[in-house]
Parts: structure tokens; sequence; C-alpha cells
């Protein structure tokens, strides 16, 4: 990259976002284009929208605004557009502080900050441009120049809707600067920027004895008030507040709930009249999302005093519970471990899982559906088969705790564990088991926790480290068995043949000899007894794996190995048993012969080219699963 070619090019951009002209101008472009006018909820909500949307099998959308930086909360993310959507056709929800709750490390303020961030580089863009009038202090709409008796004559012939009216300071200048002469007022376009202060404010409570009201809506200039002679004076009034700079775009109020009441006073009349109460002037019309974040114990306080029945009218509340799916926490610690600058620690396949399994237990609640485990909630909830239970086993179990997720470990918890254990010295790779050991440590060092607490976190630590045990074993033995998915395909189709011809009644021609002979029942049974198909019970087994074969083909879906979760788990069962002692004896030896480090060194081998292990954690999953198996 040449630097200074690129810098000319960024510079090159810059200047074609500079547009200045009269009032005249920006009209005949609104009339070509009305949507340059939209109000903030419609152009937060395109924003969004314009980036694409999925329709995913459960039914749900995920929006692609949101993707590489928000994981597993697609429920929360719908009701998010629902309500941008809504308030983007002008209803009434738009009159309301949209309030993300949910516990701390949720991704509250993740959510809001990309928020902010898109909606800078979208204005950015020829379909996010916005303009204002030059020099307003809050940014404001030209079209609000129009007087409010041509507006419906307006709104007929050109279909222009306009809303709102003239900051003081605009009206102001129009009478003794422009003479009343609207067609001349200059207008340029903007671009939205927390750090210009253009468009997007953000406010944080701190102590109400020294936190001025001015912080949010302004206040009086007194360098001139002896030049203008009043304080009533547009000109000796700094619109600076963060209400005010937050016109056209964005508010973000952090940890709202936490203010003190002078400061949620002013939002009553911002919401729902959407007017801003400043020093001594009439209310100044302003358009902007506001969106405020706070956790559950504050918003259950909040509620609870009938004091803040107005204000709590004026709220709608998205719930942001911790992620409850286990792909999706792996995505949260990849990505904050990539953003860092650690380049030389390895971490070992399944070490992010395994503090993904931990953390998503700890927000799962015990199901009273008989035989529900949180090892089989966990595993449902990730999308994965489960035998006996079905999509509508999902829902109901979404339904039985509404509020599942608002509770247990923090994300922020296990990436603080997770990067104890990576900046230890000498440390080149951690794997799964030194996870569990630092979080398990950090448990034992965290005082926030009670005895009963705590030691259910252990209890939990020790279920995912049994979980852990046989991905690892099944990992090994996986390495042991030379191309083992041809190995899994071939027994599979062996054993569909003869089920097939069992289930028909017909017999199979013999490949060498060409003889029909009888379906193979040993075989056969030498699968199913893997995870207890009983006599009785393996004609109904073996039709069920028909039935499932004819449903894919219908849809023009292959059936192998994986297909269905009990067979899978059968014909892995019985090549890991066919190769047991083998695999027991050749990683649990201390001595191993010439023959036996051959294959221990050739199974390594495998799991570095095709697992991600390195010669270290390759080694240390060997070792584990012989002790394992010893046992």
């Amino acid at each position: 990259m040449d630097l200074w070619e690129r810098l000319k090019a960024f510079q090159s951009q810059e200047s074609e976002l500079k547009w200045h002209g009269t009032f005249r101008e920006y009209f005949n472009r609104v009339r070509e284009e009305p949507r340059i006018a939209r109000l903030s909820h419609a152009r937060i909500y395109d924003m969004i929208a314009e980036q694409g949307v999925d329709e995913l099998p459960d039914g749900t959308r995920r929006y692609r605004f949101f993707d590489g930086e928000i994981f597993g909360l697609d429920h929360a993310l719908e009701q998010l557009v629902e309500y941008f959507h809504s308030a983007a056709q002008r209803l009434e929800v738009r009159k309301r502080i949209l309030l993300l709750m949910g516990p701390v490390g949720g991704g509250k303020s993740t959510l809001v900050a990309l928020l902010k961030r898109g909606l800078e580089s979208y204005s950015r863009t020829e379909a996010g441009a916005t303009y204002a009038i030059r020099d307003c202090p809050m940014h404001e709409e030209p079209l609000h120049l129009i007087p409010d008796a041509l507006r419906p004559e307006v709104e007929r012939e050109y279909h222009i809707y306009i809303e709102g009216d003239l900051c003081p300071v605009c009206r102001q200048r129009l009478e003794e600067v422009y003479q009343g002469q609207i067609d001349s007022v200059p207008v340029e376009r903007i671009v939205f920027s927390e750090k210009n202060r253009v468009g997007i404010g953000t406010f944080s409570p701190s102590d109400p004895k020294s936190q001025d009201i001015s912080e949010l809506t302004g206040s009086i200039d007194l360098a001139t008030i002896g030049e203008y002679g009043s304080e009533s004076d547009p000109r000796a009034y700094r619109f600076d507040g963060e209400l005010n700079i937050a016109n056209r775009g964005l508010m973000e109020f952090i940890e709202m709930l936490k203010s003190d009441e002078k400061f949620l006073y002013g939002l009553l009349t911002l919401s729902q009249e959407q007017n801003i109460k400043t020093g001594r002037f009439a209310m100044i019309y302003a358009d902007e999302v506001i969106v405020s974040h706070s956790n559950e114990s504050e918003y259950l306080r909040f509620v609870e005093n009938r004091k803040n029945e107005a204000l709590r009218d004026r709220m709608i509340l998205v719930r942001v519970p911790y992620n409850l799916k286990v792909s999706d926490e792996m995505r949260i610690y990849d990505k904050l471990i990539r953003e860092s600058g650690l380049r030389d620690v390895h971490l070992a396949p399944h070490t992010l899982r395994v503090a993904s399994m931990f953390a998503v237990l700890s927000r799962l609640k015990e199901s009273k559906k008989q035989g529900m485990s949180l090892i089989k909630k966990m595993r449902l909830y990730d999308g994965e088969s489960v035998e006996g239970y079905t999509a509508k086993d999902v829902r109901e179990l979404h339904d039985e705790f509404p509020m599942e997720g608002m509770d247990g470990i923090s994300p922020r918890y296990v990436i603080n564990r997770l990067s104890t254990a990576l900046v230890k010295p000498g440390v080149k790779c951690i794997n799964p088991l030194d996870a569990l050991k630092t979080l398990k440590d950090g448990l034992e060092q965290h005082t926030g926790l009670s005895e009963d607490e705590r030691e259910r976190l252990l209890n939990l630590i020790y279920e995912t480290r049994k979980e852990f045990d046989e991905m690892a074993k099944t990992e090994v033995q996986k390495a042991f068995v030379y191309s083992f998915e041809e190995s899994a395909q071939a027994l599979l189709n062996n054993y569909l043949d003869n089920a097939e011809a069992y289930v028909n009644k017909t017999k199979l021609t013999d490949p060498i000899t060409d003889e029909e002979v009888e379906p193979d029942e040993k075989l056969m049974r030498s699968i199913e007894e893997q995870i207890g198909i009983t006599e009785n019970a393996k004609r109904a087994f073996r039709e069920e794996i028909l039935i499932r074969i004819s449903t894919l083909a219908r849809h023009g879906q292959r059936f192998d190995y994986r297909s269905h979760s009990g067979l899978k788990q059968a014909i892995e069962a019985k090549l890991f048993n066919d190769l047991k002692n083998v695999v027991k004896v050749t990683t649990s030896t201390r001595t191993p012969d010439e023959e036996q480090l051959k294959k221990l060194n050739d199974v390594a081998a495998r799991l570095m080219e095709h697992d991600g292990y390195c010669a270290e954690c390759s080694q240390a999953i060997l070792q584990y699963v012989g002790t394992l198996l010893s046992r």
C-alpha cells in the first residue's frame, strides 16, 4: 500500500462529501428523492434494512447489519428492528424511548455503539446523505423553512412530508440575515460524527450534585450577554447540549435509570412531544432516536416507583439477555481474541467450546420436562439434533422460562479468565483443560458469589469436563481411524443395504459369488446394540431410518451417516469399539515400542494436519485420552 496515494484518495472522497447550495437547490433535490428528508427513525431503519436480511429455518430473521459484531441475540435484534420499522412509518411508537435491559456484559453497549458507528458510516454514503441549514447548532432540517400554512400544499403537490419547526437561531437568522427570503438560505451536507458532535450525542450520569442539566440542553453564553443584552437572545445561548447536537440522529443515554430525576423530566416532553425545553426559549423541536440501557436490578427498582409511571409509559423495552447458543458464544470469544495483539499463543481445538459450554450452562434453567438435562437443553438450543426431541420441544423449552439468559456467567468473566491464561509467562498453547482450570480458579477468587452459587458453578465445570472427555476420546479415535469419513459411510451403506432388505423381506446379492443371501443380522445388531436398540425395537428402528431416507430424498437431500443422530452415534461407537483396544494400548503405555511410537506420531500428525492441533496440544490430548481409557 502506498500511504500517500491512499491519503490523497481519502481526501478526495472527503471533499466529495461537502455539498453547499441554497434552499431552492436543496428542495429540488428532495423533489427528485423525497427520502432525503426522512426522519431519524426511518434513516436508521433504512441503514439496517439496506444491509440485507436472512430468513432462518426457525422463522426468525437475521439482519446482516449486525453480522460479525453481535452474536446469539437474534430475538432481541428482531424486536429492535421491529421498533425501528414501525417508527419509520411515523407510527406512535417513534415517540418512545428505546430501553435495552439486560445483565452486565450482555452486549447492550456494543449494540448501541454499532448503531452509532453505522449511522456515521451511512451518512457518508449516497443513500444516507443528510442535509442541514448551514451553521445551525442543531443541524436543522432545511424543510422547516417552509411556513406551516404552505406545508399541506407541499405534501399534496410533491408528496413531501414536513414535520418540525425552526430552532431559535435559524428563526432569527431567517428574519435578520436573510430578510425572510427562504430560497436563499444556505444548505450544506452534514456527516454524522460523535467526535465532532454532529447528529450523535451521548450522556452518562455522574454525581447529581456536580452534574448540570446544561449537559443535556445547553447553557447561557455569559460572555455574549453584554453584547446582545438579553438571555433570551438566541445568540447569547449555546445550543450545545447532548439533546441539541443529537438532533436528526441518535442520542445514547448510558445507564439512564441511574440518572437524577431532573435529567429524566426533560425526556418526558422530548419523547412524547418531540420538544426540548431550553433556557428562556419556547419549546424547540427535535427529531432524534433516544436509546438507553440499564441492568435488570435498576429497571425493577425504577418500575416499582410510582413516580416514574409517566416515563415508564413512554418506553419500549427490549430485553437483551446473555447468549444461549454455544456456537455463538464461541464467536464472541474468537472475535475478542482476534482483535487483540496476541499472536504467538495457540488455542487448541475445543478450548473456546468448553469455555462457551460452561458459560451457557450457567445461564440455563433446569427444565421440568422429563429426561431433559442441562446438557441436552444446551445442545438443542445450539441447533443440534437430540434423539427423541423436535423443534416443538425447543419452542416449549424457550416458553418455559421467558427470562432465561438474564443471569449467569458473563462473557466478560470468561474472556478475562482466558486472557489470564493466555498471557502467563512461557505459555505457547492453552487447551480445554487449561481453560476449565482458569475458569475454576476465578470462581474461587470471585467475592460476589454466594457459597451455593459457587458450588453450582463448580458442578457445571465438572459437567463440562465430562463433555470434553467424550469429545477428546472421539477426536483421538477418529484420528486413529484412517479416512474416518469414508469408513463411516461405507459401514452406513452396508447397514442400509441390509436394513432395506430386512424391512422389504428381500435378499441381497453377494458381490463375490453373485448368490442371493439373507440380510446380515449380525452386522445390523452389532451397530444397533451400540445405542441400546433392543431385539423387539429393531424393526421399528430400521423402518424409521428408511422413512428418514425417503423424506430427505423428496427434498433433494442426501442421507449420510450424520443424517440420523442415533445411527451416527451407533456407527461411530461401532468403529471406535473395534479400535478401542488399539487406542487404549497405544495411548496409555508409558514406554511405547517402535510400532506404537510410529502409530502415535502418525495420529499426532493427523491431528495437526486435519484438526488444527499444534505439536504441544496434540501430545497433550493423546496423553489425556490414554489416561481416560486406562481408568
